[in-house]
């Protein structure tokens, strides 16, 4: 009996042993030349791969470390790359990409009274939202976004879109005091809120949210009303802050108190918010904003494309006001999606507006565009960084072109050399949506075919 138990424990401890030498499980091995991890420590690992277990990372380190520790079914070397967290846009209005150009070089106002309402009221529809989706997420995913905030109408549509590219979105539906593309009231635009909401609690994608557009654009109440739907759904309220001196002195004048104060009267702030601009804030401002955890979308190039001036955003990451990246746009505002792009021109804005070459520098916009940028969201414990038991949303840059050349420091080369068209490959929730620099779950000659489509019909609308 005694010997037999022994036969039965050698046999057990030889089946096992294949498994002890071969390491644990992992899907993927992602290695490159650098992993830029974005971790507490901001770990930047030379020579360093990243291992992946269906939606989630489970090792991050040296390649030689990960390659013992792991095995895996699939292996991707990017000796030429580096690897770092996908980025996160905390401002679009997506949809808006069928109407890129359609007015440039007007005051916001104008821009939107003018032009941009009136062309939306002819033809933003459920399927001009889907297919301006689309195109949007085609550009955001080649240069490297895989994580959007949105604000827009028909949102489940965008929802729809979003998902098919694979990409992550925090997606608001616009509510607004008067007539707007999807409801003719404010009370139906709170009841189209909530049915979005409802309709995408749980999914993992997905974050659907209320977004009263404006303090200019609602009334109290519904504020209020919006407020409480987020807390009800447990998710952020997305709103335009403080975005132009006028919206700042209109409130100063008409309810004799700054934007950000109004808000925090109505309770607005009491909760999770994603506030998009804040420009024209002052310190008693920035002291509400801190007071409530609320998050700045900065959009460089939108505020100086409209010259509604520069965001203190060395103040606001002075006082620990989370502040990350948004493009806004594309439709005048900021005619493209590349965060890339803004993550430059937000650490240079900076140094010219307070005459210091020193602030906001590289490593600060990178961590902007990636961990702050999630936690504006209220994403930081799933994304944003690269660490075992995050989500697997990251990118590869290439190294290899002559921009890219020499490369002395990491973090300058991924500001203020690398570009958008260097983005080699996106995985979003262990998903690969990119590959060498081809989506592989968008086909771009239907969606540039019907927005080629739509172009004709906005033309034709606003003759």
């Amino acid at each position: 009996m005694r010997h037999s138990f022994e036969r039965i424990a050698r046999a057990a401890l030889w089946l096992l042993l294949p498994l002890a030498a071969f390491g644990e499980p992992a899907d993927w091995i992602y290695s490159a030349r650098y992993v830029v991890t974005m971790d507490a420590q901001h770990r930047l690992i030379s020579d360093g791969a990243v291992a992946i277990r269906g939606e989630r990372i489970v090792g991050v380190g040296k390649r030689a470390d990960i390659d013992k520790q792991f095995q895996a079914k699939h292996r991707l070397d990017r000796p030429e790359a580096l690897l770092m967290p996908g980025l996160v846009n905390t401002h679009t209005h997506a949809a808006m990409s069928l109407l890129r150009g359609l007015a440039d070089d007007l005051h916001l106002q104008d821009w939107l009274e003018k032009y941009i309402f009136p062309a939306e009221a002819k033809n933003v529809s459920p399927d001009f939202v889907y297919w301006g989706t689309k195109l949007a997420c085609l550009e955001m995913m080649l240069s490297g976004t895989t994580t959007f905030v949105d604000m827009y109408y028909f949102e489940d549509r965008v929802a729809e879109a979003t998902k098919e590219a694979g990409m992550r979105g925090v997606l608001g539906e616009t509510i607004l005091k008067f007539k707007s593309p999807d409801s003719p009231t404010p009370k139906d635009a709170l009841a189209y809120t909530e049915k979005f909401l409802d309709r995408y609690k749980g999914d993992p994608l997905i974050v659907a949210a209320p977004a009263p557009h404006a303090i200019y654009t609602n009334d109290d109440a519904t504020l209020r009303l919006a407020r409480q739907l987020a807390d009800k759904y447990h998710v952020p309220l997305l709103i335009h802050l403080s975005e132009t001196k006028k919206e700042n002195d209109d409130a100063l004048q008409l309810r004799g108190m700054t934007p950000t104060r109004l808000l925090e009267v109505l309770g607005v702030l009491d909760g999770p918010v994603i506030a998009a601009h804040g420009v024209w804030l002052d310190d008693a401002d920035l002291k509400i904003l801190k007071a409530h955890g609320t998050g700045i979308a900065h959009c460089p190039s939108s505020n100086m494309k409209l010259a509604s001036g520069i965001a203190p955003v060395v103040k606001m990451l002075t006082l620990g006001i989370p502040v990350g990246v948004g493009t806004d746009g594309p439709a005048g505002s900021n005619n493209d999606f590349d965060l890339m792009e803004e993550m430059n021109l937000a650490a240079d804005l900076q140094k010219v507006a307070t005459g210091d070459p020193t602030v906001l520098n590289a490593e600060q916009a990178v961590e902007m565009a990636t961990i702050d940028g999630a936690r504006v969201v209220g994403l930081d414990k799933e994304i944003g960084s690269l660490e075992s038991g995050k989500r697997a949303d990251f990118i590869t840059l290439r190294l290899d072109r002559p921009h890219a050349v020499p490369l002395y420091n990491v973090y300058s080369q991924i500001v203020y050399a690398l570009k958008g068209s260097d983005v080699e490959d996106v995985v979003v929730n262990g998903k690969v949506i990119v590959r060498g620099g081809q989506s592989l779950t968008i086909e771009p000659a239907v969606v540039l075919s019907k927005a080629k489509e739509y172009s004709a019909k906005v033309a034709a609308s606003i003759r």
